[in-house]
């Protein structure tokens, strides 16, 4: 596969967005997300990000991996899927 071809970290997409950073955005967040890999989705936010997951909320440094983590352990078949 090209260099091309590869779909950048979501953190690197940034605003102003037009339709084709837009959805590049989405789809790097969603295979960051569908890596089940912490750090790659910590990558893909900013260490302030706040979460929400159901009935929790977390802020601050680190939560962008607590989030999916707790998620991935309670759900085995988990897969984000995000649409623009």
């Amino acid at each position: 596969m090209s260099s091309d071809h590869v779909t950048p970290a979501a953190s690197r997409i940034t605003p102003p967005f037009t339709l084709a950073t837009a959805r590049a955005k989405v789809s790097a967040a969603e295979n960051a997300w569908n890596s089940r890999g912490p750090e790659t989705v910590a990558q893909a936010y900013t260490e302030d990000s706040d979460w929400w997951n159901r009935t929790e909320f977390l802020q601050g440094p680190r939560s962008d991996q607590v989030v999916p983590e707790a998620r991935w352990e309670k759900e085995l078949d988990y897969r984000l899927m995000k649409e623009l």
